[in-house]
């Protein structure tokens, strides 16, 4: 028996690879399928079967395309209804992959659907789970994201999922390995350990879901504080649900490249968005107008998500010469099929043509500092309230990049600001949307707060900005 877990950061996701006497089953798969199909024939090995723990709201998984190149059936829990063919299995129905087997226990609360999935060895002993988002390491999925199409409140989804985890996940034995679907960072928990995998033992001892003293409190500790989730969930759990494009079909359209006359037409013609995909320390430089910077090497395709939010929108790329795969590739993993092509050669490519560009206005810590010390203290900090609240520069206001278009149009364009996050990533995001809307007179600080806590400028926590208030 052997089982990889394929761990992918930016989406702090976790796909199960499962092998035993030439037999191989697949766990929430993500949507590009040739890294499975690979490792397949590798180890000489027949899919039988793919699972899926529920309907995943924050990526669209790879089943299906994963299937059709297989003809492996995908497995759903109970209650889980699919527009293309599944198994949809009862709660403790068992299925054998070579010598082990892998029952499905229904644990709804996070979905009505969502399903644990309990591996049990060739000694017919419990080895690990699969948890889905019903159990993370040091948090549980929360009850928010499945409550219009349940039609029930968040609340009781989390009855639900209290029932399932003292019922039927805190009996089994404290040396099961625990294989959650996600990890610290993702959007589906709020208090997710950075480790990936752990004992059930150490989970019911240090997660504070798990420690709760009843029914009402743990409804209560796991309703607390929930993020209102990005507008793109929703329609990620549809894909996963209907059907989407082939991943393949996506890629090749989306790495078709386009010189600076055809990308110019296209972008005039389609109404596209032009995304920018460059690091923010070479996007600030030049640009072309209209463009929103979203780098690659950060969270991409959650940015993208929470930013765009209609899966539909068409988009053009600009990106190193190189990475264009790979942006396409992010992004269809968060929904996003309509990339009509990228701009060949680069932002390199559009400058040598002579068309128009623009620059954000950057500066540096120190420099601000100066700045702020003259009494220009006009500031924007974007971070999260979580991270404000922590710490933060005197006579800031914390304005949220999730809520750029809700507080945008309160900004009077004629006030000079100055705009940061934690290091400069969000505050590039910010920036783009902001001079693609008309607003120019702002300063964007390279570093952020990291690089502005190193200067001598005066700091707050939330409390005592509230006590001085």
């Amino acid at each position: 028996m052997k089982i990889e877990q394929i761990y992918t950061g930016c989406l702090a996701q976790g796909a199960y690879y499962i092998t035993s006497n030439g037999e191989a089953a697949i766990i929430d798969p993500l949507r590009e399928t040739a890294q499975y199909i690979d490792r397949i024939h590798k180890d000489g090995v027949r899919l039988k079967y793919i699972f899926e723990t529920h309907f995943h709201a924050d990526f669209v998984s790879g089943h299906i395309d994963l299937s059709k190149k297989t003809n492996a059936p995908i497995v759903y829990g109970p209650t889980a209804k699919t527009d293309f063919e599944s198994i949809i299995a009862h709660d403790g129905q068992i299925f054998s992959v070579g010598k082990i087997t892998i029952e499905a226990i229904h644990t709804p609360g996070h979905t009505l659907e969502s399903t644990t999935y309990l591996l049990k060895d060739e000694n017919g002993k419990d080895y690990c789970i699969f948890s889905g988002d019903t159990l993370f390491l040091g948090d549980v999925g929360r009850p928010d994201l499945a409550q219009n199409s349940a039609n029930m409140t968040k609340e009781e989804l989390a009855g639900l999922l209290y029932e399932s985890l003292k019922n039927k996940i805190m009996p089994l034995s404290d040396d099961v390995i625990v294989y959650p679907a996600h990890g610290a960072g993702s959007a589906c928990g709020k208090n997710m350990m950075k480790e990936t995998v752990d004992t059930l033992g150490n989970q019911k001892k240090v997660n504070y879901a798990l420690n709760q003293k009843n029914k009402e409190a743990f409804i209560a500790a796991v309703t607390e504080g929930l993020q209102t989730p990005p507008a793109y969930f929703s329609l990620n759990v549809a894909m996963n649900k209907k059907g989407y494009k082939s991943f393949d079909t996506v890629l090749h359209k989306g790495t078709e490249g386009l010189h600076p006359d055809e990308f110019e037409l296209l972008a005039d013609a389609s109404g596209a968005i032009i995304l920018d995909a460059r690091s923010p320390h070479v996007f600030y430089k030049g640009f072309i107008p209209q463009s929103v910077n979203i780098g690659l090497e950060g969270d991409f395709a959650p940015w993208v998500g929470a930013m765009i939010k209609d899966v539909q929108q068409p988009i053009l790329l600009v990106v190193e010469e190189g990475n264009q795969a790979e942006a396409v590739t992010r992004l269809s993993r968060v929904g996003f099929d309509n990339i009509l092509g990228y701009l060949k050669g680069g932002f390199a490519s559009w400058a040598a043509s002579g068309k128009e560009t623009d620059q954000v206005k950057r500066i540096s810590a120190s420099q601000f500092a100066e700045e702020y010390k003259t009494g220009n203290r006009n500031i924007i900090d974007i971070r999260r309230q979580t991270e404000f609240n922590t710490d933060h520069i005197v006579d800031a206001k914390n304005l949220p990049l999730e809520n750029i278009n809700e507080w945008i149009t309160n900004i009077n364009p004629e006030e000079h600001f100055y705009i940061h996050c934690a290091g400069g990533y969000r505050s590039m995001i910010a920036s783009s949307i902001l001079e693609a809307r008309g607003y120019r007179n702002f300063s964007e600080i390279e570093g952020g707060y990291k690089a502005i806590a190193n200067t001598d400028l005066p700091k707050a926590t939330a409390s005592e900005t509230a006590q001085q208030n």
